[in-house]
């Protein structure tokens, strides 16, 4: 399900999956297939993790990420489950091809 809330979007974000939601910022924002696809991809990797380990692994994955480079938006495009989800955000079919913890393959 989308829901449409600027409070609950980080800011500089345009959307957040919080498993089992999609929250954007803009009612727009719901007719762009990449990001919506893209935030799919999160869904999947919360179902994975059981959601709790997904936001302790993001966590911890990020902590690490900043230390390495000292820069938060680094850090955030670094993360292997942002790695997998931007880089196929645009094929409409990974869902129903992607391996079980295909975000290992992206550390």
């Amino acid at each position: 399900m989308i829901f449409i809330s600027k409070y609950i979007v980080p800011k500089g974000f345009s959307g957040i999956t919080l498993f089992p939601f999609i929250f954007l910022i803009d009612e727009n924002l719901k007719y762009i297939t990449t990001l919506i696809h893209h935030e799919k991809i999160h869904l999947q990797q919360q179902k994975e993790l059981l959601m709790i380990f997904f936001y302790i692994f993001y966590g911890l994955e990020w902590f690490f990420k900043l230390i390495k480079y000292r820069n938060r938006y680094l850090a955030y495009k670094n993360l292997s489950f942002e790695k997998e989800a931007y880089q196929n955000e645009k094929n409409l079919n990974y869902l129903k091809t992607r391996k079980a913890w295909a975000f290992l393959n992206y550390l």
